[in-house]
Protein backbone atom coordinates (compact mmCIF):
# COMPACT_ATOMS: atom_id res chain seq x y z
CA UNK A 1 0.00 0.00 0.00
CA UNK A 2 1.18 3.45 -0.68
CA UNK A 3 1.85 6.11 1.94
CA UNK A 4 -0.74 7.95 0.27
CA UNK A 5 -3.45 5.93 0.57
CA UNK A 6 -2.11 4.49 4.35
CA UNK A 7 -3.14 8.49 4.91
CA UNK A 8 -6.06 8.68 3.82
CA UNK A 9 -6.96 5.94 5.78
CA UNK A 10 -5.66 7.21 8.85
CA UNK A 11 -7.31 10.43 8.28
CA UNK A 12 -11.11 8.69 7.73
CA UNK A 13 -10.81 6.83 10.51
CA UNK A 14 -10.11 9.65 12.72
CA UNK A 15 -12.54 11.90 11.75
CA UNK A 16 -15.27 8.13 11.92
CA UNK A 17 -14.52 8.72 16.12
CA UNK A 18 -16.29 12.29 17.60
CA UNK A 19 -14.03 12.72 21.37
CA UNK A 20 -16.41 12.19 24.34
CA UNK A 21 -17.33 15.28 26.37
CA UNK A 22 -17.98 15.58 29.92
CA UNK A 23 -21.69 15.33 30.91
CA UNK A 24 -23.76 17.80 30.80
CA UNK A 25 -25.18 19.68 33.97
CA UNK A 26 -28.58 18.17 35.61
CA UNK A 27 -30.23 20.97 37.68
CA UNK A 28 -32.68 18.84 39.10
CA UNK A 29 -30.58 16.53 41.06
CA UNK A 30 -30.58 17.51 44.72
CA UNK A 31 -28.33 19.43 46.56
CA UNK A 32 -26.76 17.75 49.26
CA UNK A 33 -26.83 19.33 52.54
CA UNK A 34 -26.12 19.06 56.56
CA UNK A 35 -29.00 20.22 58.99
CA UNK A 36 -29.92 20.82 62.48
CA UNK A 37 -32.99 20.69 64.16
CA UNK A 38 -34.05 24.10 66.13
CA UNK A 39 -34.16 23.36 69.80
CA UNK A 40 -34.65 25.77 72.73
CA UNK A 41 -31.47 26.36 74.63
CA UNK A 42 -30.97 27.64 78.33
CA UNK A 43 -27.86 30.78 77.59
CA UNK A 44 -26.78 32.43 79.84
CA UNK A 45 -27.01 36.07 78.09
CA UNK A 46 -24.64 38.72 79.09
CA UNK A 47 -23.55 41.98 78.25
CA UNK A 48 -20.33 44.20 78.19
CA UNK A 49 -20.39 47.87 78.34
CA UNK A 50 -18.67 51.19 79.76
CA UNK A 51 -18.61 52.80 82.95
CA UNK A 52 -16.98 55.70 84.82
CA UNK A 53 -16.64 55.89 88.68
CA UNK A 54 -17.43 58.65 90.29
CA UNK A 55 -16.58 59.69 93.70
CA UNK A 56 -20.25 59.70 96.21
CA UNK A 57 -19.74 63.21 96.80
CA UNK A 58 -18.13 65.94 94.77
CA UNK A 59 -17.72 69.58 94.63
CA UNK A 60 -15.60 72.02 93.48
CA UNK A 61 -15.10 74.85 96.01
CA UNK A 62 -15.54 78.21 94.92
CA UNK A 63 -16.25 81.57 96.96
CA UNK A 64 -20.12 82.86 97.13
CA UNK A 65 -19.08 86.62 96.34
CA UNK A 66 -15.75 88.53 95.10
CA UNK A 67 -13.03 89.23 96.97
CA UNK A 68 -9.38 89.12 98.07
CA UNK A 69 -8.13 85.76 99.65
CA UNK A 70 -7.30 86.87 103.79
CA UNK A 71 -6.89 83.61 104.78
CA UNK A 72 -6.33 80.32 103.20
CA UNK A 73 -6.41 76.75 104.39
CA UNK A 74 -6.36 73.80 101.82
CA UNK A 75 -4.89 69.98 103.30
CA UNK A 76 -3.81 69.06 99.88
CA UNK A 77 -4.90 65.55 99.54
CA UNK A 78 -6.22 65.07 103.46
CA UNK A 79 -9.22 64.63 105.05
CA UNK A 80 -11.14 67.37 106.10
CA UNK A 81 -14.39 67.85 108.26
CA UNK A 82 -17.85 69.24 107.18
CA UNK A 83 -17.61 72.95 107.97
CA UNK A 84 -14.04 73.27 108.34
CA UNK A 85 -13.12 76.98 107.16
CA UNK A 86 -11.17 77.04 104.13
CA UNK A 87 -10.97 80.28 102.66
CA UNK A 88 -12.07 83.56 104.07
CA UNK A 89 -12.17 86.81 101.85
CA UNK A 90 -11.60 90.50 103.05
CA UNK A 91 -14.95 91.24 104.96
CA UNK A 92 -13.68 94.50 106.04
CA UNK A 93 -16.32 96.78 104.70
CA UNK A 94 -19.20 94.44 105.65
CA UNK A 95 -17.92 94.01 109.40
CA UNK A 96 -17.83 98.02 109.46
CA UNK A 97 -21.92 98.25 108.22
CA UNK A 98 -22.50 95.57 110.91
CA UNK A 99 -20.90 97.26 113.81
CA UNK A 100 -23.08 100.51 112.66
CA UNK A 101 -26.04 98.55 112.49
CA UNK A 102 -25.54 97.12 116.09
CA UNK A 103 -24.82 100.66 117.25
CA UNK A 104 -28.35 101.81 115.74
CA UNK A 105 -30.16 99.17 116.84
CA UNK A 106 -28.95 99.99 120.73
CA UNK A 107 -30.78 103.49 119.97
CA UNK A 108 -33.64 102.56 118.34
CA UNK A 109 -34.53 99.59 121.11
CA UNK A 110 -34.25 102.34 123.59
CA UNK A 111 -36.49 104.43 122.19
CA UNK A 112 -38.86 101.69 121.08
CA UNK A 113 -38.99 100.88 125.33
CA UNK A 114 -39.01 104.73 126.03
CA UNK A 115 -42.41 105.12 123.85
CA UNK A 116 -44.03 101.83 125.28
CA UNK A 117 -44.04 103.22 128.14
CA UNK A 118 -45.74 106.55 127.41
CA UNK A 119 -47.80 104.71 125.62
CA UNK A 120 -49.28 102.82 128.35
CA UNK A 121 -49.51 105.98 130.12
CA UNK A 122 -51.28 107.65 127.10
CA UNK A 123 -48.33 109.89 126.72
CA UNK A 124 -48.09 109.40 123.04
CA UNK A 125 -50.44 107.55 120.39
CA UNK A 126 -50.42 104.58 118.62
CA UNK A 127 -48.73 105.18 115.91
CA UNK A 128 -45.78 107.34 116.85
CA UNK A 129 -45.15 103.57 119.15
CA UNK A 130 -45.75 101.80 116.19
CA UNK A 131 -43.00 103.80 114.13
CA UNK A 132 -40.39 103.34 116.62
CA UNK A 133 -41.13 99.67 116.72
CA UNK A 134 -40.88 99.22 112.72
CA UNK A 135 -37.56 100.98 113.27
CA UNK A 136 -36.44 98.60 115.30
CA UNK A 137 -37.61 95.61 113.09
CA UNK A 138 -35.61 97.15 110.07
CA UNK A 139 -32.21 97.51 111.66
CA UNK A 140 -32.44 94.14 112.65
CA UNK A 141 -33.19 93.04 109.17
CA UNK A 142 -30.24 95.41 107.93
CA UNK A 143 -27.86 93.23 110.57
CA UNK A 144 -29.10 90.14 109.46
CA UNK A 145 -28.76 90.87 105.46
CA UNK A 146 -25.25 92.07 106.47
CA UNK A 147 -24.75 88.94 108.22
CA UNK A 148 -25.67 86.83 105.10
CA UNK A 149 -22.78 88.64 102.98
CA UNK A 150 -20.21 88.05 105.37
CA UNK A 151 -21.06 84.49 105.61
CA UNK A 152 -20.80 84.45 101.76
CA UNK A 153 -17.19 85.53 101.99
CA UNK A 154 -16.35 82.55 104.22
CA UNK A 155 -16.02 79.06 102.37
CA UNK A 156 -16.29 75.89 104.69
CA UNK A 157 -16.03 71.99 103.48
CA UNK A 158 -19.67 70.95 103.16
CA UNK A 159 -19.34 67.40 104.31
CA UNK A 160 -16.54 65.37 105.26
CA UNK A 161 -14.07 64.21 102.53
CA UNK A 162 -10.80 64.07 100.59
CA UNK A 163 -9.95 68.10 99.44
CA UNK A 164 -7.82 68.22 96.38
CA UNK A 165 -5.20 70.55 95.34
CA UNK A 166 -4.84 74.61 95.92
CA UNK A 167 -5.95 76.52 93.13
CA UNK A 168 -5.10 79.48 94.41
CA UNK A 169 -2.69 81.20 97.10
CA UNK A 170 -3.27 83.84 100.06
CA UNK A 171 -4.03 87.36 98.59
CA UNK A 172 -5.44 86.67 95.58
CA UNK A 173 -8.29 87.88 93.92
CA UNK A 174 -11.22 85.60 92.82
CA UNK A 175 -14.87 85.69 91.95
CA UNK A 176 -17.27 82.97 92.35
CA UNK A 177 -16.20 81.35 88.87
CA UNK A 178 -12.65 80.79 90.98
CA UNK A 179 -11.70 77.38 91.48
CA UNK A 180 -10.09 77.18 95.42
CA UNK A 181 -9.78 73.34 95.36
CA UNK A 182 -12.08 69.99 94.68
CA UNK A 183 -13.57 68.08 98.16
CA UNK A 184 -14.92 64.32 97.51
CA UNK A 185 -15.65 61.41 99.30
CA UNK A 186 -14.53 58.08 98.52
CA UNK A 187 -14.99 56.34 101.32
CA UNK A 188 -18.41 54.77 99.54
CA UNK A 189 -18.24 55.30 95.52
CA UNK A 190 -20.64 54.81 92.40
CA UNK A 191 -20.34 54.44 88.83
CA UNK A 192 -22.94 55.56 86.33
CA UNK A 193 -23.28 53.45 82.86
CA UNK A 194 -25.63 53.08 79.92
CA UNK A 195 -27.32 50.36 77.95
CA UNK A 196 -29.08 50.31 74.35
CA UNK A 197 -32.98 50.14 75.32
CA UNK A 198 -33.46 46.61 74.24
CA UNK A 199 -31.41 45.49 77.32
CA UNK A 200 -33.36 46.96 79.66
CA UNK A 201 -34.67 44.05 81.34
CA UNK A 202 -31.24 43.21 82.44
CA UNK A 203 -31.24 46.18 84.94
CA UNK A 204 -33.21 46.35 88.32
CA UNK A 205 -32.32 48.35 91.27
CA UNK A 206 -31.32 46.42 94.03
CA UNK A 207 -29.19 44.10 91.19
CA UNK A 208 -25.99 43.20 91.62
CA UNK A 209 -23.62 43.64 88.78
CA UNK A 210 -19.76 42.84 88.35
CA UNK A 211 -17.07 45.62 87.25
CA UNK A 212 -13.41 45.83 86.56
CA UNK A 213 -11.27 49.15 86.34
CA UNK A 214 -7.54 49.95 85.57
CA UNK A 215 -7.99 47.62 82.80
CA UNK A 216 -7.50 44.41 84.70
CA UNK A 217 -9.83 41.54 84.20
CA UNK A 218 -8.89 39.88 87.43
CA UNK A 219 -9.48 43.08 89.79
CA UNK A 220 -12.99 42.31 89.95
CA UNK A 221 -15.95 44.84 91.87
CA UNK A 222 -19.06 43.58 92.90
CA UNK A 223 -21.83 46.66 92.64
CA UNK A 224 -25.15 46.89 93.62
CA UNK A 225 -27.48 49.01 91.14
CA UNK A 226 -28.98 51.56 93.01
CA UNK A 227 -31.02 53.75 90.72
CA UNK A 228 -32.54 53.73 87.30
CA UNK A 229 -33.16 57.22 85.29
CA UNK A 230 -36.70 56.85 84.56
CA UNK A 231 -37.00 57.57 80.82
CA UNK A 232 -34.40 56.20 77.97
CA UNK A 233 -32.47 59.44 76.16
CA UNK A 234 -33.84 60.48 72.68
CA UNK A 235 -30.34 61.42 71.15
CA UNK A 236 -28.81 57.74 71.62
CA UNK A 237 -31.33 55.75 72.94
CA UNK A 238 -29.90 54.51 76.12
CA UNK A 239 -30.57 53.62 79.55
CA UNK A 240 -28.55 55.33 82.45
CA UNK A 241 -28.21 53.45 85.45
CA UNK A 242 -25.90 54.48 88.47
CA UNK A 243 -24.38 51.73 91.13
CA UNK A 244 -22.73 51.97 93.93
CA UNK A 245 -19.53 50.36 96.13
CA UNK A 246 -16.78 50.73 98.12
CA UNK A 247 -13.21 49.56 97.01
CA UNK A 248 -9.92 51.51 96.37
CA UNK A 249 -10.80 53.42 92.86
CA UNK A 250 -9.95 56.92 92.01
CA UNK A 251 -12.90 58.27 90.97
CA UNK A 252 -12.59 59.43 87.60
CA UNK A 253 -11.67 55.90 86.59
CA UNK A 254 -12.78 53.54 83.30
CA UNK A 255 -14.38 50.43 83.74
CA UNK A 256 -16.03 47.87 82.61
CA UNK A 257 -19.58 46.59 83.42
CA UNK A 258 -20.80 42.16 82.99
CA UNK A 259 -24.76 42.15 83.25
CA UNK A 260 -26.20 38.97 83.14
CA UNK A 261 -30.36 38.89 81.85
CA UNK A 262 -32.51 39.14 85.24
CA UNK A 263 -34.92 36.12 83.94
CA UNK A 264 -33.12 33.86 81.55
CA UNK A 265 -35.43 32.63 78.97
CA UNK A 266 -34.95 28.95 76.69
CA UNK A 267 -33.92 31.06 73.30
CA UNK A 268 -33.31 29.29 69.98
CA UNK A 269 -30.01 29.54 68.68
CA UNK A 270 -28.40 28.74 65.40
CA UNK A 271 -25.13 29.06 64.53
CA UNK A 272 -23.78 33.17 62.88
CA UNK A 273 -22.92 31.34 59.19
CA UNK A 274 -26.66 30.16 58.56
CA UNK A 275 -27.64 34.39 58.55
CA UNK A 276 -28.33 35.51 54.99
CA UNK A 277 -28.11 39.33 55.07
CA UNK A 278 -30.52 40.77 52.64
CA UNK A 279 -31.19 44.42 52.08
CA UNK A 280 -34.56 44.38 54.15
CA UNK A 281 -34.71 41.17 56.24
CA UNK A 282 -32.50 38.34 57.40
CA UNK A 283 -33.06 34.69 55.94
CA UNK A 284 -31.92 31.36 56.93
CA UNK A 285 -32.76 28.18 55.17
CA UNK A 286 -35.07 25.51 56.21
CA UNK A 287 -35.95 22.37 54.50
CA UNK A 288 -39.86 21.42 54.20
CA UNK A 289 -40.71 18.10 52.95
CA UNK A 290 -37.09 17.53 50.97
CA UNK A 291 -37.25 21.37 49.69
CA UNK A 292 -35.16 24.07 50.78
CA UNK A 293 -37.26 27.29 52.04
CA UNK A 294 -36.05 30.66 52.30
CA UNK A 295 -37.65 32.18 55.33
CA UNK A 296 -37.29 35.52 56.69
CA UNK A 297 -36.30 35.63 60.79
CA UNK A 298 -35.47 38.60 63.12
CA UNK A 299 -32.64 38.07 65.51
CA UNK A 300 -31.11 39.35 69.03
CA UNK A 301 -28.11 37.74 71.19
CA UNK A 302 -25.51 36.83 69.65
CA UNK A 303 -22.81 35.17 71.10
CA UNK A 304 -18.89 34.40 69.30
CA UNK A 305 -20.60 31.52 67.24
CA UNK A 306 -24.62 31.81 67.37
CA UNK A 307 -27.14 33.83 66.91
CA UNK A 308 -30.74 33.75 68.55
CA UNK A 309 -33.84 33.81 66.47
CA UNK A 310 -36.69 35.64 68.04
CA UNK A 311 -38.96 35.46 65.12
CA UNK A 312 -39.72 33.55 61.99
CA UNK A 313 -38.37 30.09 63.41
CA UNK A 314 -40.12 27.18 65.31
CA UNK A 315 -38.72 24.56 67.13
CA UNK A 316 -38.48 21.72 65.20
CA UNK A 317 -37.45 23.11 62.05
CA UNK A 318 -34.41 21.64 59.90
CA UNK A 319 -32.30 24.46 59.58
CA UNK A 320 -29.51 24.19 56.61
CA UNK A 321 -25.88 24.78 58.18
CA UNK A 322 -23.97 23.44 55.15
CA UNK A 323 -24.35 23.28 51.48
CA UNK A 324 -26.23 26.63 51.36
CA UNK A 325 -24.37 28.40 48.64
CA UNK A 326 -25.43 25.58 46.12
CA UNK A 327 -29.13 25.69 47.16
CA UNK A 328 -31.79 28.41 46.12
CA UNK A 329 -35.62 28.87 47.27
CA UNK A 330 -37.57 25.82 45.80
CA UNK A 331 -34.47 23.32 45.62
CA UNK A 332 -34.75 19.25 45.93
CA UNK A 333 -32.56 18.47 48.87
CA UNK A 334 -30.38 15.47 49.94
CA UNK A 335 -29.71 15.41 53.97
CA UNK A 336 -26.06 14.19 54.52
CA UNK A 337 -25.68 14.70 58.24
CA UNK A 338 -28.21 15.98 60.78
CA UNK A 339 -25.10 17.84 63.36
CA UNK A 340 -26.02 18.54 66.87
CA UNK A 341 -27.57 22.16 67.73
CA UNK A 342 -25.62 22.03 70.78
CA UNK A 343 -22.23 20.89 69.04
CA UNK A 344 -22.44 23.67 66.75
CA UNK A 345 -23.54 26.63 68.34
CA UNK A 346 -20.90 26.44 71.55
Amino acid sequence: MGLTALAGLLFSVACSEKPKGPDKFNPNAPVSVDITVAENQQVEKGVEVNGSILANNYVELRPETNGRITFLQVPEGRVVQAGTVIAKLNDADLQAQLAKAKVNLELAVINEQRNKQLLAVKGINQSDYDVSLQQVKSIQADIAYTQSLIDKTIVKAPFTGQIGLRQVSVGAFVSTTTTIATLQSTNQLKMDFTIPEMYASYVSVGKKVNITTGGNAANKVTATITAIEPQISTASRNLKIRTSFQGKVLPGAFAKVYLLESNPKPSIMVPSNVIIPDSKTKQIVIVKNGIAKFIPVETGYRTQTAVEITKGLQVGDSVIVAGMLFVKDGSKLKIGKTLANTDITK
